[in-house]
């Protein structure tokens, strides 16, 4: 049910962060995100009360245990390493942009 729930999330949003309200890491990535002006949902692990059953669901379908754990276009990135590594390479933008999470803006 909770890998399910985790597979809906990802295949309904542009951008999903599974994250903790209290991680500093997944702060980062979030902030990252707006200040870049992607759209993404962001789900708070603390916050649900199936919480740990869909990061137990996410590591079991990731491999990844930790958070924030990102998914872009339906694709895992990783974690907060992960996503800042994408954008020092330039790699992040286009990333956002090409699962429609920003908006393309016309050169018109």
């Amino acid at each position: 049910m909770s890998l399910a729930k985790a597979k809906e999330i990802v295949s309904g949003n542009p951008v999903a962060v599974f994250s903790k309200t209290y991680c500093p890491f997944c702060v980062s990535v979030k902030d990252l995100l707006s200040k870049l002006g992607a759209t993404f949902k962001a789900v708070e692990l603390d916050s649900e009360k199936d919480g740990s059953e869909i990061q137990a669901a996410l590591a079991e379908w990731t491999g990844q245990r930790t958070v924030p754990n990102v998914f872009i276009g339906r694709k895992h990135i990783g974690g907060c390493d992960a996503t800042t590594a994408l954008h020092r390479e330039g790699k992040l933008l286009p990333l956002l942009t090409e699962a429609g999470a920003i908006a393309k803006t016309s050169t018109a």
